[in-house]
């Protein structure tokens, strides 16, 4: 068993994380990345600090960096208790100890702080939430999704699930989406079906390993892409698919 938590929480990871856990490279590092439901992770500002382009999308930024602090320190206390409890869910390679995993967290979230008044001020933090998505079609090369969907299968339905990948995938050419375990470190039950409907809505879906794995059992990520017309030499359009309509707000 892993953490059961009844709503979703701030909770940020560091930039070598995201790499790793969705196995990036120099040359996707090097696209225009969109991060939706990043929270206080410190990719944002790490990857700007390195020349890249990112947008990152959630609606904790609706929120002040005090009020975010405050936010942070609450989740903390709770998050942490229960990984001392279920410490044997839990891959201690990379990270070697509890206190190294609160090290690496508040590190991570720390850098976010220090970077956030400044990212929005320079549009890189964006208010939002899913399934809906503030910005234009084809805006992006390649969006994120970290620690969200499928994560939070037991409060988030399959439908949203599909909405909000479909969304994703009007903003950018490709979506990556990790961890495909819930947080009891099950696969989610939403899984097999939002394979199947976005594979017949004409998306390519594929589950691939990573370099990456703190969840025992959890170093895989889903990667969905449009399909590519070889006859005519273009994508395939979304824009038949139903889109839904901006969400009023999120858990």
């Amino acid at each position: 068993m892993g953490l059961t938590l009844n709503t979703i929480v701030p909770w940020g990871r560091s930039y070598e994380e995201y790499v790793a856990m969705f196995g990036l490279t120099e040359t996707d590092l090097s696209r225009r990345l969109l991060g939706c439901g990043d929270g206080p992770a410190g990719f944002n500002a790490e990857l700007t600090r390195r020349g890249g382009r990112i947008v990152s999308i959630d609606p904790l930024y609706a929120f002040d960096t005090a009020q975010i602090r405050q936010r942070i320190a609450e989740t903390h206390d709770t998050v942490m208790a229960q990984m001392r409890e279920h410490q044997a869910s839990y891959v201690w390679t990379t990270i070697p100890s509890i206190e190294a995993l609160g090290r690496v967290r508040l590190s991570a979230m720390d850098l976010f702080l220090a970077d956030y008044e400044a990212g929005t001020r320079e549009g890189r933090y964006l208010t939002g939430a899913l399934p809906s998505l503030p910005v234009g079609n084809d805006t992006f090369d390649l969006a994120l999704s970290s620690h969200f969907l499928f994560l939070y299968s037991a409060l988030l339905s399959t439908d949203f699930h599909l909405q909000a990948i479909t969304n994703m995938l009007r903003a950018a050419q490709e979506v990556r989406v990790f961890p495909l375990l819930t947080l009891d470190g099950q696969p989610s039950p939403h899984l097999g079906a939002v394979t199947e409907q976005l594979t017949r809505q004409g998306f390519h879906v594929d589950l691939q390993p990573v370099p990456y794995e703190f969840q025992r059992g959890g170093n895989t990520m889903m990667r969905i892409a449009r399909q590519h017309n070889a006859s005519s030499g273009r994508e395939d359009s979304y824009s038949s698919l139903s889109l839904p309509s901006r969400a009023e707000g999120m858990p």
